[in-house]
């Protein structure tokens, strides 16, 4: 039996570490409600512009883009959603493992795909793996501006736009509830599935110049706002599993108190009984 001294030492520390786990819990809620309002207010944006752009190409015109086009897949790009920081339960690993098996299934060789990578934790399980890292940035703030990663979300729409890549997929989770992450995978180049649920337009718009100029410029922005909303939605379940993680290792601590208190209860009351069978002991031996 461990001793008195030992036990008093490991409930010390537990409570420390509790203390750190709720102040972690309760810092990941006071993200969340933001990252949650951010992702929730994209969602009208990302719908209208995507709106537009199917009128545009239902329209039956002659407007036509290298975007909406499918084309022989001879390279695919992989945009991988992850955190810089772990203690987030199974963020990271469930998008991970999720991309690794959809890459060992899919290819052959580290010719047919690259990887595009938005988290350290992503760009070192790859590059661990000797797996080819094409572009990657870490350090996105809590509540990441669209500017924080324009440069890759544009480079990105570059490489398939140069024929460097004939298909683009996004990885990350998606923030369904404070308690339910879904690892999402979405299409996001060529963008053939602008209407997936069949609506009939309901909005008409007049052009200028003229379609295809306007699809010039608009298709690179739909597409980097694609991206960009699922890096919100990404943050929002970050932070969402961050907290549900923080809450459990409290919970548990607690509970590690809890067993390790009655422990030193326990061995003290047999110290303590030691003690006087041995005064008694002893005093019996006297007389």
């Amino acid at each position: 039996m461990a001793s008195l001294r030992d036990i008093k030492g490991r409930i010390t520390s537990t409570k420390k570490t509790k203390q750190i786990t709720k102040a972690m819990e309760m810092v990941s809620a006071s993200k969340l409600n933001k990252a949650e309002q951010n992702a929730r207010s994209f969602v009208p944006y990302s719908e209208k512009i995507q709106e537009v752009v199917a009128s545009i190409a239902a329209g039956g015109g002659d407007a036509s883009h290298p975007m909406l086009e499918a084309r022989d897949v001879k390279r695919t790009g992989y945009l991988v959603i992850t955190s810089d920081r772990g203690l987030a339960g199974a963020y990271n690993s469930s998008v991970l493992r999720k991309v690794y098996q959809q890459i060992r299934q899919h290819h052959n060789s580290a010719e047919e795909y690259t990887l595009i990578t938005m988290g350290r934790i992503g760009r070192d399980f790859f590059r661990k793996r000797n797996m080819p890292v094409d572009k990657d940035i870490t350090g996105i703030a809590d509540q990441p501006d669209f500017a924080d990663i324009k440069d890759i979300a544009s480079e990105t729409v570059q490489l398939f736009t140069d024929g460097e890549i004939d298909q683009l997929y996004i990885y990350y989770n998606h923030y369904v509830s404070a308690i339910t992450q879904e690892v999402t995978e979405k299409k996001v180049l060529p963008l053939t599935n602008l209407n997936p649920e069949g609506k009939a337009g309901t909005s008409s718009y007049e052009y200028e110049p003229d379609e295809e100029e306007i699809l010039e410029v608009l298709l690179p922005q739909y597409a980097e706002s694609l991206i960009y909303g699922a890096l919100l939605d990404g943050k929002a379940s970050e932070h969402a599993a961050r907290m549900t993680a923080m809450k459990s290792a409290t919970d548990n601590a607690d509970e590690l108190i809890g067993d390790l208190s009655l422990s030193y209860n326990r061995a003290r009351q047999a110290a303590i009984t030691q003690e006087i069978t041995e005064i008694v002991g002893g005093a019996a031996a006297l007389e």
